[in-house]
């Protein structure tokens, strides 16, 4: 038996992989789920601050983020991929489906843009109307995880609407992060005034996922004893080491430092968008991690048992 899992039967209320009333972690989504997420919204953020200052390289990596690592990890994930693309059919039901046909709608109607502005294959009257329809299908991508862990019910730590708030935070931080790192290259020209806003927009983004992980934190805390044994591991328990050092500390405080503190240099964006995709990243593998299920009995019902 491994270590880890030793360790999660021995915590005081977890029963592990036995058949026992207790707490249970989630294992439905694992690394490449959540790595799966990280390259979605990254992809959709970094698309969404670049088709805003018409920066096209950051559009066109974007598409290929989100199109071809958050495909590749999704598809390692599922048992038979083959059959992959039945889960588009109920969009009424499931945010899967939505998130599904807004990936569609952003790479189609997206690459559709690019095209046109490289090589002039869409008349002009049909530029915007793309630009919308691949805007609109980023902001679905961007969200729709949220919205997809926000459903599930049994783990309290997810069945908040921080969790697609936080996406679109997380994203639009590692686009604008990624747009200041790529024009420090100056390849490519960028108006200087929308390089100002999106700088000040990178400050206000931190600050932002700073609130937003600290009121996940404190609604776990003040949550039902699932949740509040998420709140334990990331505070106390053996994720609160890479939660706190890593998540909070690399992924927001260092970057806040040193946007405000030390002077806007190549060093310098090419740090703070590492040390923000790293926590961002690690966001992700530890809000899977922490996913604890509710026990069906309650506690005190289990230390009678």
């Amino acid at each position: 038996m491994a270590i880890s899992s030793l360790k999660n039967i021995l915590r005081p209320g977890f029963v592990g992989h036995t058949f026992k009333s207790g707490y249970r972690f989630q294992r439905y989504w694992d690394k490449p789920m959540a790595i799966a997420f990280f390259c979605g919204e990254t992809g959709a953020g970094l698309f969404i601050v670049s088709m805003l200052i018409d920066f096209l390289p950051g559009v066109i990596l974007g598409l290929l983020i989100t199109g071809v690592g958050k495909t590749f990890f999704h598809l390692t994930h599922m048992g038979v991929p083959q059959k992959s693309w039945r889960a588009i059919l109920r969009p009424d039901r499931s945010w899967i489906s939505r998130g599904l046909i807004g990936i569609v709608f952003f790479v189609g109607f997206g690459t559709i843009h690019v095209a046109g502005e490289l090589f002039g294959l869409v008349p002009d009257a049909l530029m915007m109307p793309v630009y919308i329809l691949s805007m609109a299908g980023a902001m679905v991508v961007i969200v729709y995880q949220g919205f997809a862990m926000s459903h599930s019910t049994a783990i309290a730590l997810w069945s908040t609407g921080l969790m697609p708030v936080s996406s679109m935070l997380y994203g639009l931080l590692a686009g604008t992060s990624l747009v200041t790192f790529l024009t420090s290259f100056n390849m490519y020209e960028i108006d200087a005034d929308r390089l100002v806003m999106v700088s000040a927009l990178q400050i206000i983004l931190i600050v932002a996922v700073q609130l937003a992980l600290l009121s996940l934190l404190h609604g776990a805390k003040n949550g039902s004893k699932g949740a509040q044994q998420s709140y334990q591991l990331l505070t106390r328990d053996f994720l609160a080491r890479p939660f706190l050092y890593g998540v909070v500390g690399v992924g927001t405080i260092v970057p806040l430092l040193m946007l405000l503190l030390l002077p806007t240099g190549f060093i310098v964006t090419t740090i703070v968008a590492a040390c923000v995709l790293a926590g961002f990243c690690l966001f992700r593998l530890l809000v899977f991690r922490a996913g604890v299920l509710d026990p069906i009995l309650s506690p005190a019902d289990i230390f009678r048992r």
